[in-house]
């Protein structure tokens, strides 16, 4: 049955599936450049490198944008696969937002360049790591619902996984920060890091379950 659905979505257009793979590239790469982009800063600062990754990342968003919009035109001027187009705008719009998340840490850090203790830079890259984690497992989930859908479950699941650790080591970063000397403002400021971080993961578990909708739609 999950091969005729495979046959029903990109059976007329493979252009369409080539424009939605490289929307995927673009979210991939974009994991790794924010996360090479919050190590730079924690260990070096805003320096030439921590921008370039910045950059990197806002030129992968800016691509990805160009895509979406390609992607929603050819799903629509040529009425291609009427029965999931919803599921896969709902799908690619949703996806978008990480990659926009993404950017605007990184935007954060480099306009506010917060001060981060060194006793506290294990807990920011620990989280950093997560978050990217839970991308990187929602990506292989999107790649699935494509080619796969009942290979969907397995990802979503390490997506949830992930996204309690980090909620787990946002917490603990939180607690650690307030039952610090710090001064109110700057504590206040470093949670709020923490939990533009953090929301990275919650939102990828947040489409991650419609992600598993979308799958057993394909699948019965």
């Amino acid at each position: 049955m999950s091969r005729m659905k495979k046959f029903r979505l990109f059976g007329r257009t493979r252009q369409l599936e080539g424009q939605i793979d490289d929307f995927l590239d673009k979210l991939s790469e974009s994991t790794v450049m924010f996360r090479l982009g919050v190590r730079t800063y924690l260990n070096e600062g805003a320096n030439g490198e921590f921008e370039q990754k910045l950059m990197a990342v806002n030129a992968l968003e800016s691509d990805a944008d160009t895509l979406r919009r390609n992607i929603e035109k050819e799903l629509y001027t040529h009425t291609l696969i009427p029965d999931a187009r919803g599921d896969v705008l709902g799908l690619i719009e949703t996806l978008d937002h990480v990659m926009n998340l993404f950017e605007g840490v990184l935007w954060a850090i480099s306009i506010e360049k917060p001060d981060i203790p060194e006793e506290f830079t294990p807990g920011f890259k620990k989280l950093t790591d997560m978050v990217v984690q839970a991308a990187d497992a929602l990506v292989l989930a999107a790649r699935a619902f494509f080619r796969t859908p009942h290979a969907v479950a397995g990802h979503n699941h390490k997506v949830i996984i992930y996204e309690k650790e980090a909620d787990k080591i946002s917490t603990r970063l939180k607690r650690d920060i307030f039952g610090s000397d710090l001064d109110l403002a700057h504590k206040m400021h470093l949670r709020n890091f923490v939990e533009q971080i953090d929301n990275v993961a919650d939102w990828a578990e947040d489409v991650a379950d419609r992600l598993a909708i979308y799958a057993i739609k394909r699948t019965v």
